[in-house]
């Protein structure tokens, strides 16, 4: 977990809002940015689509020089195309070569300048890395690697062919070499996977006019950087130096008249999504991470904590689905197949489970026929609460909200929840029930099924990601495939048994 070094009073942390966005604005402006993606996704399909047509045309005539006509056409087409992605930022290419299929990504790959290689393989997803990593030989990815830093390094090692990782190390300094090796040590979720080494710590006896003077010896800064880590001798970090206070105070005044001693403090260890909250709930952009001696180690800055999160949600996303990895849009069938069985075969047993609970009341069935039509609306009623019920839950617990203090009392707020629930549309299914079949009867067991549906939704809603969790077990995983499952299966059995006890 992080720590928070505080002042000799123990005053609290009172941390700046460095910057505030308007969030319609930021929404207006990607959707800007995804229309002119789409505009230029178009533009390379159409001429990819150019290219591919002369190839087929020149090719079935028979003149002379046709190998020339076909070179001076292709030539146009394609200066047209890197014209058009040489303007373009890293980000925005990574986007676009997602966006592509297999064949067309590679030849639009090939036409990226070398320089950009490094920076966009970071960018794209795992996926997509992979499949333009396959068409590099073992020289254009070394190359492409000594572009990046060693952070960057770090987040597509695993995607590097043996040889070229091994080749990559012997060719960094001594320094660079342990860090990587020092990052690649770290699971992927703590604090020192996501860590960088740009920091630029300063003495707290030196004064203002010296640190004015060392930044402007340096040029440039690290990115992200709204503050200096101030430390002493041995390295130890006592506090930090916000650049604000730089320009607002005399250049005589020492560091340490104007530092601040609160300071939100990471070790390597910590986990990224501790990380993650902390940086929310102070408005950081920039911390220190340090070691068990509390010598400054590198630091973690927000757009290693955005990209973080950003993966996390859409890992959650899959997850929900029953998805084991990313899953390359354009990839081949049949890795998209083994992407996706388990999940299909664990919803395939539970689909024959819920067969059975059916085929135990067919008599009721056949003398009831109504029962088959309205099966239906009870089970998919129930899969909704539950799904809705999991959510909250998953999020709870992801969020740290969740605690065996306060279980009982989530567990009997859900039950009310979906208690009123029932009562509401139970009420009105019955109704609809009656009006359309005229039978009262039928109408209560209606309402009847549908409270009692609902309460085993909210139970199990709660149950099984607390259940997943308590075994180690990611909780988004599969979660809305079981609880469809339990609720599906139980929705019939009360529904249908309820009806053979009153109907039959």
């Amino acid at each position: 977990m992080f720590c928070v070094v505080c002042c000799v009073n123990n005053c609290a942390i009172n941390p700046h809002k460095f910057l505030k966005l308007d969030s319609s604005a930021l929404m207006k402006k990607e959707n800007k940015r995804k229309e002119s993606l789409s505009e230029i996704i178009n533009q390379i399909l159409n001429l990819l689509d150019k290219h591919k047509l002369v190839d087929g045309l020149v090719a079935k005539q028979d003149i002379p020089k046709q190998k020339l006509i076909k070179n001076l056409v292709n030539k146009q087409n394609l200066n047209t195309l890197m014209r058009l992605l040489n303007d373009l930022h890293a980000a925005d290419i990574a986007d676009i070569l997602e966006s592509l299929p297999i064949e067309e990504r590679l030849i639009v790959w090939d036409l990226i300048k070398s320089e950009n290689d490094g920076e966009i393989l970071i960018e794209v997803s795992d996926a997509v890395r992979q499949t333009l990593i396959a068409d590099m030989d073992n020289t254009e990815l070394l190359a492409a690697a000594e572009q990046l830093d060693t952070d960057e390094i770090a987040d597509i090692a695993a995607d590097l062919p043996e040889d070229v990782l091994q080749n990559l190390l012997e060719n960094l300094d001594v320094q660079n070499r342990e860090r990587l090796q020092s990052t690649l040590s770290y699971d992927e979720d703590t604090v020192g996977a996501l860590m960088d080494y740009d920091i630029i710590p300063i003495r707290e006896d030196i004064s203002l006019e010296v640190v004015l003077r060392y930044l402007r010896k340096l040029r440039k800064l690290p990115d992200h950087t709204d503050k200096l880590f101030v430390v002493n001798r041995e390295g130890s970090v006592l506090g930090v130096l916000p650049l604000k206070k730089i320009i607002v105070n005399e250049l005589d005044l020492k560091v340490k008249d104007v530092m601040s001693y609160d300071v939100v403090l990471f070790k390597p260890d910590d986990e990224a999504d501790h990380a993650s909250d902390a940086f929310e709930r102070y408005d950081l952009v920039t911390a220190p991470v340090v070691n068990e001696k509390n010598k400054l180690v590198g630091r973690l800055s927000v757009n290693s904590v955005v990209d973080h999160i950003r993966e996390e949600a859409e890992s959650d996303k899959l997850s929900m689905a029953g998805l084991r990895e990313e899953e390359d849009l354009f990839s081949s069938i049949w890795k998209s197949v083994q992407n996706r069985w388990a999940w299909l075969a664990i919803n395939l047993i539970t689909a024959f489970i819920a067969s059975r609970v059916i085929g135990v009341f067919e008599g009721s069935i056949e003398k009831v026929v109504a029962l088959a039509a309205l099966m239906p609306i009870i089970a998919g009623i129930g899969g909704n609460s539950g799904n809705q019920t999991t959510t909250m839950i998953v999020r709870g617990i992801a969020l740290g909200q969740v605690t065996f203090n306060n279980l009982q009392r989530l567990m009997m707020k859900e039950l009310g929840v979906a208690l009123l629930n029932g009562i509401l549309w139970g009420g009105v299914v019955g109704i609809f029930a009656y009006l359309l079949y005229g039978n009262i009867k039928l109408g209560m067991v209606m309402t009847a099924a549908m409270i009692l549906n609902l309460l085993l939704s909210a139970i199990m809603g709660v149950m099984i990601p607390l259940v997943m969790n308590r075994f180690g077990r990611d909780p988004a995983v599969g979660s809305s495939i079981l609880i469809t499952a339990m609720t599906d299966s139980g929705g019939f059995f009360i529904f249908l048994g309820l009806a053979t006890i009153v109907l039959i």
